[in-house]
């Protein structure tokens, strides 16, 4: 399974969720992709000052804060 975090550099909030999804990746078994939206227009403007954004498949798991439980939802039924 693999995880996808939109972020951008010197952003506190993306610091602070790849910390954690790194603190929860060896329970929960992801791989985990991080991508800088400060580099590419498209994504900046897509998400903006939205970030970090955390996608598996597509799918917006959650924006800002991780949400864990929403999180270990989408890996229980992955």
């Amino acid at each position: 399974m693999q995880l996808t975090v939109y972020s951008r550099s010197g952003c506190h909030l993306c610091e602070e969720m790849l910390d954690r999804l790194a603190a929860l990746r060896p329970e929960l078994g992801y791989g985990l992709t991080v991508i800088d939206i400060g580099n590419d227009g498209a994504l900046e403007a897509r998400f903006g000052q939205r970030v970090p954004v955390l996608v598996a498949e597509g799918k917006e798991i959650c924006h800002y804060f991780l949400d864990e439980p929403a999180l270990r939802e989408y890996v229980d039924g992955a």
